[in-house]
């Protein structure tokens, strides 16, 4: 079976970015092959090229280069009959902006991987409507709104995977190790977000519980890992000011970009995931495969991975004092947060890299097959 992906971005801004590489990144079985079609030029290029795929470069421009945008289409299309393409992969909304079209011209099956959560916005239903056999989604919540829209397409649920052997405590240096390696304060209990600075990420809902949390643990010290996002460069600054507002200078550290996430998340003795009805959230499975307690959101991807009070604990989105209370339960008790985190090992092997990547092959076939 050959599947054409086609993917809007040519570098990694999340994780839906991320979600691809590892699909790509993994052995297949040798009946399935890829070819992948980037509308931007970017790292991910040559990365995917390193894996041994198939790879194609078709500049799509913006949305407003309608000419451009319509070339994009029928080079999609020239590429699936040269290859020979049983099905058509689109890898986001924007992605189905195009290959809905592709489909429509040239008769190849069509799927699309929602790896948001939709709004209902204008994008979203446009996608919606253009010819798909089905959509892979990746929450239940993820479902639920995609279910909402019309016309109501069949679905898929696939769970992203993570990188267990990345994230495994017992192949890194212990924290204290970390925190010395890392710049990081030596002592006190270390808090940590991780994830790139957009206001729907909750960075700045954690520095507002901060002053909360140092009321019970004075020693305490938040640690912001991500650079800022080109749709906000404006919340870093607002973070920096929020800060310096509530005089945490020396308690708050902004990490920016980094590579090595398993090596940051080591450090920390307790993971935050503050977004705002997150699709899923892998930044939290990363945490919990390291053993990390996690308090994370009440709603969307999250709530479908933590048990509340088992291997984790939820928060309601923007309620900093909430928060502070999920973080302030963990330093109180390190019996609960031990066997949280012990728990939350156990719970991740369910989300581990290559059953991920056999559940999308899979769906696709699933949606393509029958209907040919």
């Amino acid at each position: 079976m050959r599947i054409v992906v086609v993917m809007p971005l040519g570098r990694q801004l999340g994780g839906g970015e991320l979600m691809l590489t590892q699909l790509l990144r993994q052995p297949h079985d040798p009946a399935v092959a890829f070819t992948v079609i980037f509308l931007r030029d970017g790292p991910m290029v040559a990365e995917a090229r390193a894996h041994g795929h198939d790879v194609r470069v078709v500049e799509a421009g913006r949305f407003r280069h309608l000419r451009q945008r319509w070339a994009a289409v029928r080079a999609i299309v020239a590429i699936a009959r040269e290859v020979h393409a049983d099905a058509l992969l689109a890898w986001m909304v924007a992605a189905q902006l195009m290959v809905g079209m592709a489909s429509w011209l040239s008769g190849i099956p069509a799927v699309w991987y929602q790896v948001g959560l939709p709004q209902g916005d204008l994008l979203d239903r446009i996608a919606t409507m253009l010819p798909a056999r089905g959509v892979i989604v990746l929450s239940q919540a993820g479902a639920a709104a995609q279910q909402a829209l019309r016309p109501r397409r069949p679905q898929r649920l696939v769970y992203p995977g993570v990188s267990l052997a990345a994230f495994d405590a017992t192949l890194l240096p212990p924290p204290p190790a970390m925190r010395a390696a890392l710049g990081v304060p030596p002592q006190g209990p270390l808090i940590g977000i991780v994830g790139r600075l957009q206001r729907w990420k909750g960075m700045h809902v954690v520095i507002a519980a901060m002053p909360e949390v140092l009321r019970a643990h004075p020693d305490a010290h938040l640690l912001v890992v991500g650079g800022a996002h080109e749709t906000e460069p404006e919340y870093a600054r607002e973070l920096a000011a929020q800060i310096a507002q509530l005089g945490l200078g020396a308690q708050v550290t902004l990490a920016g970009f980094q590579r090595d996430i398993p090596r940051w998340m080591q450090a920390m003795d307790v993971v935050v995931h503050a977004s705002d009805r997150e699709p899923f959230g892998i930044v939290v499975i990363e945490a919990m495969a390291l053993g990390k307690p996690v308090v994370a959101g009440s709603l969307g991807g999250p709530a479908e991975v933590i048990t509340d009070g088992v291997d984790g604990l939820l928060a309601p989105y923007g309620d900093s004092a909430a928060l502070a209370r999920a973080i302030t339960r963990f330093l109180d008790d390190p019996i609960l947060a031990a066997s949280c985190g012990t728990r939350a090992v156990a719970r991740a092997r369910a989300f581990d890299e290559p059953r991920y990547a056999r559940a999308v092959v899979h769906a696709v076939q699933e949606l393509v097959r029958p209907a040919r």
